[in-house]
């Protein structure tokens, strides 16, 4: 998605030319870059993702002058994607991987668990009423569930299956995630969510907790040598594109801060 971006901005970025030496960050840049954001996450970029994006664009238009000086265009049709694609060829020519015992990999893998362990996961059920009902009827109504009555029966049941805490975060809030975890398993509660910066009262029971489970090195040691790969090279390509960009003077006109 932040490739794409980059080769969105063909149009804006060809007439800028007159200066190699200059490349201007004009606020067409983010305008194009939310635009493409939005049109695959359904949201607008907040500002530590534009920032990303805005680099990208940047380490891509570094990466296009390069090719330009270098010569990669000749014998192409001038394709912009193409040249950074060849200029980027000849970076990663020169990159080499450091060499990585088991001692280093697990190292690596102990700083990154995140990746390998198997959060603590949540299986939780919502009684919804219809219409929109109230924290008073709501509390009403989660009494004569906890009661051992079958509760009204217009409403619907919605379950939910293995959702981690980052997933109840991003869901329904902070609070909510604390409170559905600590939350007695099988007992209804009305809890407070907040969705899309609009709170909201819902009638939820916890089902059952999985505890979570932490990665076994020996059996993902594997995937952890691919990841650490990818990582090492882009770490290095990145750095050689910062390196080449000192040679440029960026000018920012309009760009959001």
């Amino acid at each position: 998605m932040l490739g794409g971006v980059l080769f969105a901005l063909d149009h804006l970025l060809m007439s800028r030319v007159d200066d190699p030496a200059l490349i201007v960050v004009g606020a067409e840049v983010d305008q194009e870059a939310r635009q493409v954001f939005a049109g695959s996450r359904g949201r607008q970029p907040d500002a530590k993702e534009l920032a990303a994006l805005r680099q990208v664009w940047l380490d891509n238009e570094v990466l296009y002058r390069e090719g330009l000086a270098l010569q990669l265009d000749k014998g192409d049709s001038a394709i912009r994607e193409r040249v950074i694609f060849k200029s980027l060829s000849v970076i990663d020519a020169g990159v080499k991987l450091p060499p990585a015992d088991d001692q280093h990999l697990r190292a690596w893998f102990e700083s990154h668990r995140d990746k390998y362990d198997d959060p603590a996961r949540y299986d939780f059920e919502e009684a919804v009423l219809p219409g929109d009902a109230d924290e008073a009827a709501l509390r009403a109504f989660v009494a004569t569930l906890n009661g051992g009555t079958s509760g009204d029966a217009r409403a619907g049941l919605r379950v939910f299956k293995g959702r981690p805490h980052v997933n109840l975060v991003q869901s329904y809030g902070v609070d909510f995630a604390k409170a559905l975890e600590s939350s007695p398993v099988g007992e209804w509660r009305v809890h407070r969510t907040q969705e899309g910066g609009q709170a909201a009262w819902r009638a939820m029971r916890l089902v059952a907790a999985t505890p979570a489970k932490p990665g076994d090195f020996a059996v993902l040691r594997g995937i952890v040598l691919q990841d650490w790969t990818d990582a090492t090279l882009s770490e290095q390509r990145s750095a050689a594109v910062k390196a080449l960009s000192a040679k440029y003077t960026i000018r920012r006109e309009g760009a959001s801060q």
